[in-house]
């Protein structure tokens, strides 16, 4: 059989569609794409060219997988966040659209050619650091997760972007070992959803996805409570931290925050209108009147 561009996207979306996946139409041109070379305006301008018979069969492999719930990130090894491209393997979280809120948030409080210490925690694939440094070249970030496998995808994402000169990768727990006052800004995408809800949701998380960045203990904040007060340890007095949250944990790491010494604690919401981001800033030192 020789198929278009056009009809090789007609089709993989009606097969996924019958296999009760959401969303068909974005992944079913992504997975075209990414078998046939070709691009979204090739779609558009050429939606005759015929894919050869290799390229057939890659988009087979690629709609049997995705039809076993394999993430669509997975299949092809890569996401994109913010404005780069991210390496993806199964041993970091797939970087999501609710997470550019944390970039968001650290981006509006900054200005471009600020000279910033940014300290990133759980720094899985790298998503959070490498799109802030990416928008702010005279910053320099450290990236710290217990995962050595999530750590070699952040150098591979940090080096592909040409990144590695301004990021460090560490091995570690949280801020174990880093000095007090350190960081003008952290960041922290942790595992928040608690133990028993993880086997309720989809396979491509459920199944696919680390359960070390998923699972924030019995309700979901047992890494807030680590983080809260240690986040405050090691920023400089007057610097700012933003993490992400699950919708409805907004008063309890506000009040963790707080409980912590935090200012200015506030929470983002993203662009469903769900509470997303908590912000907050370290006590500026008191000087003498």
């Amino acid at each position: 059989m020789t198929l278009t561009l056009l009809k090789a996207w007609g089709q993989a979306k009606a097969r996924l569609e019958a296999v009760g996946l959401s969303g068909p139409v974005i992944d079913a041109r992504l997975l075209v794409e990414a078998a046939a070379d070709a691009t979204r305006l090739d779609i558009v301008t050429d939606p005759h060219r015929l894919l050869t018979s290799e390229q057939e069969a890659r988009l087979e492999d690629y709609l049997e997988r995705r039809s076993r719930r394999e993430p669509v990130s997975h299949i092809l090894g890569r996401k994109g966040f913010w404005k780069i491209m991210l390496q993806v393997t199964p041993d970091v979280l797939t970087p999501r659209p609710d997470t550019e809120c944390v970039v968001d948030a650290v981006l509006k409080s900054t200005a471009e050619h600020d000279r910033l210490s940014i300290l990133d925690l759980g720094v899985g694939s790298g998503a959070i650091l490498l799109a802030i440094l990416a928008e702010r070249p005279n910053a320099k970030g450290l990236g710290v997760d217990v995962s050595e496998d999530a750590l070699a995808v952040a150098r591979d994402n940090a080096a592909h972007l040409g990144l590695a000169g301004r990021c460090a990768l560490l091995r570690g727990d949280w801020t174990q070992g880093l000095s007090d006052a350190s960081f003008d800004i952290v960041t922290a995408n942790p595992p928040y959803i608690a133990s028993d809800v993880i086997e309720t949701l989809e396979p491509e998380v459920r199944v696919h996805e680390p359960r070390l960045a998923l699972d924030g203990g019995p309700d979901g904040l047992d890494a807030y409570r680590s983080l809260a007060p240690e986040i405050l340890r090691v920023l400089k007095p007057g610097g700012r931290f933003a993490v992400e949250i699950g919708y409805d944990q907004k008063a309890a790491v506000e009040d963790l925050f707080r409980q912590a010494g935090a200012a200015e604690v506030r929470t983002q919401q993203d662009l469903a209108g769900l509470d997303r981001v908590v912000l907050g800033e370290k006590r500026a030192l008191e000087t003498p009147a």
